[in-house]
């Protein structure tokens, strides 16, 4: 397995930063937004999007959930064995409100469109936007874009992104893993 870093260290943080400060320009203070983290792997991103924030805001009055999406998805059925839910923390309605959806990786479109029809069980917002720290933007299911991106990565079906965060695997960084690919004949 071929192994090719992304993001780490640094530009990792930097990267974050950045998608911060695009939110505060398009929110300013938060007063109608909440943040939404998409389980499992996309509540550390939104956990950190949510610590940048109020850091840079001075504040500790933003909204923040994490919304589990297990049965909502469209192949949650096709999955041997028993299928195990995270739990939902969001302990507010978003009626009205603008979502700031996150995930860490956008690959198909699968995952946010069932986000997307899990969110109505909280209201009806009155904009949704996506986030995701990685785009794979060739593989797309749905017609499902991000409104921030970390970073756009080219990519084939067989490639993996895999993104470690530091509260989970102890470090930050994101891979992209690849078969090593057979020699050529001649």
């Amino acid at each position: 397995m071929q192994k090719r870093t992304l993001l780490s260290g640094q530009k990792f943080q930097i990267t974050i930063k950045r998608l911060c400060h695009q939110l505060i320009e398009n929110h300013i203070d938060f007063s109608n937004t909440v943040l939404i983290g998409i389980q499992p792997r996309g509540a550390f991103f939104a956990y950190r999007v949510y610590q940048e924030l109020s850091d840079i805001l001075k504040t500790n009055t933003i909204q923040k959930g994490n919304l589990d999406i297990t049965f909502f998805r469209d192949d949650f059925r096709r999955k041997d064995g028993l299928v195990t839910a995270s739990s939902n923390t969001i302990d507010f309605i978003i009626e009205g409100k603008q979502v700031i959806l996150i995930d860490d990786v956008l690959w198909t479109g699968r995952t946010i469109r069932a986000a997307m029809d899990a969110l109505l069980a909280y209201g009806r917002p009155e904009r949704v936007e996506l986030m995701v720290l990685i785009d794979r933007r060739f593989s797309r299911h749905l017609p499902i874009e991000p409104n921030y991106i970390g970073q756009q990565v080219d990519c084939i079906d067989s490639q993996k992104v895999k993104v470690s965060w530091k509260e989970n695997e102890g470090e930050d960084k994101v891979v992209l893993l690849s078969e090593p690919s057979l020699p050529k004949r001649t």
